[in-house]
């Protein structure tokens, strides 16, 4: 039950006087239904309009003038309209470039008038193109001195917009307090809706940067509902009590046989999942790792325990290419446990399909790898109670519920290869307890990287031609399918036929154009060595493992992301072989382009490159943040507010920890906070 102090916040935008049936479905489409979404759209820009005369005016500049109309020079033909004011120490003209109806009569010659917007020099005479006010003496005080721009659409104005928002503000109450007086002290801020109004009334630019005392206030407030929603989730999770495995035999006889020992970070990390599934609590937990770390062996490990304690386990990837790679590389580690393991794709058809379902609903196979085909109807498992997830972020909620439903109070293990700063991570995977594999398996060779102009590129072709001859094999990366003529990238398969030419080989060409079992034969000729280069889109980002290739080229470079440059460049580097990774790039190269291609040429530690990604490219698009699930903040900027996430994280956890020792007006005060900012904890069940 919603607050009643709410009410007024959660009040419809068309209870604003002027919200009728024209504009509200444009309002409603830009901030959203509420009164609340309306006032928690906050200006991005500040204009000052200050007072001044003609001879003193600057170009450039908004200012306000007090004028007389002089006289209305005629537009001639589709010419502008011109009008002469002048004041005690000059003239100038206002200027409109469409006819302006009925002007004349309420503004003759004769008459004063304010004036406002910004003024430009023509020639040698100062003039206002369409001012944004020409007003009465009497209505000088409609010309604010600071005025607000919001965000606006071709339906909604900004000066539309600042009506509304002023007519919200005077609806909506102020709110009680649901700080501790130790926060408010170290946040130095003042209350929330002293805060907002603040914001929605600055008087220097200053008052619009994320760092301005309302702005902290507002998104400090917002973090800390959002992270006691992600807590009260876990909390919730973890009420529900989970089968508790422990076993340990199996995996270890599997560990023993392995040519390998596993890293440090990787034993922290099987022990995390360990003492989850000894606990009695469901397990939530995300392995991050950066490529080549070693996290699919630790799940596989996992599931190992899992097999022993006689329950089924399943490894869910988001392509056929990847959950046959997991498949086949968890074989030869299985086969010696007489451990049965099944493969489930979408290829699967008939009396094939038929078998490998029977096999998982008997528990005849024990651990299961798959696509989406190991969620759909028809596939029962006989006691599934670890569902394993790679690259969680390609699978929508609601096609990880449907696998969590084939068991009962699943334990859940999801794995990331994209680093990510720890702001992200406590946004993203807040609700999640967290690994980090942050070593690489003994062994693994450095992977040399060149930044190169593309205007090498024979060279690039010479020394790629010599390579192959001598037995390696290679990537060569493009940023789109097909020539488009309004995009100058390279088309991938223009690349081929060019590549073709240049070595009189057979080159592999995949994208993600292709049907899906053309793109597996391709790969596996690839992989199997009987092709020596693989031209390819992104689609080889995640999910190829071939140790003999050795080197990647990636056109155009400066048009990927980091965080992607840095995916691709795992590729290789997987083998004995010194590897090396080309980046072409195209001139002139921007700064930040510049900084990046030289952080990936100096690095490949994949968390320093997270976090310099965080700073040049800043909240919005971080990592493919937004298409990650990336929370859908009003006030938080998670690059300028990082140390805010990380406080109101602290804080979330210690009032679900000692919210019953509270005062009843405190807990009705945080009640209003999850309420006002409505992240929905009680949602849990919907979500992982």
């Amino acid at each position: 039950m919603r607050p009643e102090i709410l009410f007024p916040y959660y009040t419809s935008l068309t209870s604003l006087k002027g919200v009728g049936p024209k504009i509200a479905p444009h309002l409603i489409k830009h901030v959203g239904p509420y009164v609340r979404d309306l006032i928690f759209t906050l200006p991005s820009q500040l204009i000052f309009r200050p007072v001044t005369c003609i001879k003193d005016a600057r170009p450039g500049q908004v200012q306000t003038i007090l004028v007389t109309i002089g006289s209305y020079q005629r537009a001639v033909g589709k010419g502008p309209q011109r009008i002469v004011v002048y004041d005690d120490t000059g003239q100038m003209q206002l200027t409109y470039f469409h006819a302006i109806r009925g002007f004349e009569l309420q503004h003759p010659v004769g008459e004063q008038r304010w004036i406002s917007g910004r003024l430009e020099s023509f020639g040698a005479n100062l003039q206002m193109n369409h001012p944004d006010y020409v007003v009465p003496l009497d209505k000088q005080d409609t010309i604010p001195l600071f005025e607000t721009v919001y965000p606006a659409t071709a339906a909604v104005s900004p000066r539309l917009m600042r009506r509304f928002v002023e007519a919200g503000l005077a609806l909506t109450p102020g709110l009680p307090e649901w700080l501790d007086p130790a926060t408010l002290q170290q946040l130095n801020v003042s209350g929330f809706s002293e805060s907002l109004r603040a914001a929605h009334h600055p008087t220097a630019e200053a008052d619009l940067s994320p760092q301005s005392p309302a702005r902290r206030r507002l998104a400090y407030d917002e973090a800390l509902a959002h992270q006691l929603a992600m807590k009260a989730r876990k909390q919730h999770r973890q009420a529900s009590p989970a089968m508790v495995i422990h076993k340990r035999g199996w995996a270890q006889r599997a560990m023993d046989g392995l040519p390998f020992a596993l890293t440090g970070a990787q034993v922290r990390a099987l022990a995390d999942i360990r003492r989850d599934l000894d606990s009695g609590l469901r397990m939530n937990r995300l392995i991050q790792g950066d490529v080549g770390s070693g996290k699919t062996l630790i799940a596989l490990m996992a599931m190992i325990d899992v097999a022993e304690a006689g329950h089924q386990s399943v490894m869910m990837a988001p392509t056929e290419i990847l959950a046959r790679q997991h498949y086949e590389k968890a074989l030869p580690v299985l086969e010696p446990l007489g451990l049965s393991t099944v493969l489930m794709t979408g290829r699967d058809k008939g009396a094939a399909r038929e078998a490998k379902r029977r096999a998982v609903a008997t528990g005849e196979a024990a651990l299961i790898f798959g696509t989406h085909a190991v969620f759909q109807e028809g596939v029962d498992f006989s006691s599934l109670h670890f569902c394993v997830i790679d690259e969680q972020h390609r699978f929508g909620v609601g096609q990880r519920q449907r696998l969590f439903q084939k068991g009962e109070s699943v334990h859940y293990l999801s794995m990331s290869a994209t680093p990510i700063p720890r702001t992200l991570a406590l946004t993203q995977y807040g609700e999640a307890d967290l690994s980090i594999l942050d070593e690489k398996p003994a062994g693994r060779q450095p992977i040399h990287t060149a930044v190169i102009p593309r205007a090498r590129l024979s060279d690039v072709f010479q020394r790629l031609k010599t390579a192959i001859a001598g037995g390696s094999q290679a990537y060569w990366i493009c940023p789109l399918v097909e020539e488009n003529e309004e995009s100058d990238l390279i088309a991938v398969e223009a690349r081929h036929a060019s590549l073709q030419e240049a070595l009189g080989r057979e080159v592999g060409l995949v994208h993600g154009r292709m049907p899906s079992l053309e793109k597996e034969d391709v790969v596996a000729r690839f992989a199997s060595g009987a092709l020596p280069l693989l031209c390819a889109t992104t689609v080889v980002e995640v999910g190829i493992d071939v140790p003999n290739a050795s080197i990647i080229i990636i056109e155009q470079a400066e048009r990927f992301g980091l965080a992607q440059l840095h995916q691709l460049r795992g590729r290789v580097g997987r083998g004995a072989a010194q590897s090396a990774c080309i980046l072409l790039y195209d001139l002139p190269l921007g700064n930040t382009a510049k900084a990046r291609l030289e952080l990936l040429r100096t690095t490949e530690d994949g968390f320093a490159i997270a976090e310099m990604d965080w700073k040049l490219r800043g909240e919005g698009d971080v990592l493919g943040a937004r298409q990650s699930g990336f929370p859908a903040y009003r006030f938080v900027d998670p690059d300028a507010h990082g140390d805010l996430i990380v406080m109101a994280a602290r804080e979330a956890q210690y009032i679900l920890q000692h919210e019953g020792q509270f005062s009843v007006e405190r807990r009705k005060a945080l009640d209003v906070l999850r309420q006002l900012f409505d992240w929905r904890p009680d949602a849990s069940d919907k979500t992982d």
